[in-house]
Parts: C-alpha cells; structure tokens; sequence
C-alpha cells in the first residue's frame, strides 16, 4: 500500500510541476483512481512539506513549494 501512496505522490508532483497549481477537483480529474488513495498521498506530501494547501472559498488549491 505504501508504494501505491508513493507512486500516486509521484503523479501529484508531476502534474503540479507541469500544471503550476490545481484546484483539488483538477487534480482527481488528472490523476483518477481512487479518492482515498489520492487524499493519502497529499497528505503525504504535505507532511513532508512538499507542496502548498491553500483554501480559496468553497475550492482547495495546491502547488509545488
């Protein structure tokens, strides 16, 4: 399980890197697979300080630090 959370981690970063930042909803479109599989590797990344979680009224904005 841990290697699918690193391997979904990697695709975030890759999309945030090629897109800039995306909206939470931009993201799940990109990316697909499973929702829960998706929120773990952000948090990931964000525990680790790695990208940027900025809510923006009713929409979650993420980006690369």
């Amino acid at each position: 399980m841990i290697d699918e959370i690193g391997s979904t981690a990697g695709r975030i970063w890759d999309a945030l890197g090629n897109n800039g930042g995306l909206s939470l909803a931009q993201l799940k479109r990109k990316i697909g697979g499973s929702p829960d599989l998706l929120n773990q590797a952000i948090g990931w990344l964000a525990r680790e300080d790695k990208i940027a979680v900025e809510k923006k009224g009713n929409s979650v904005k993420l980006s690369l630090k």
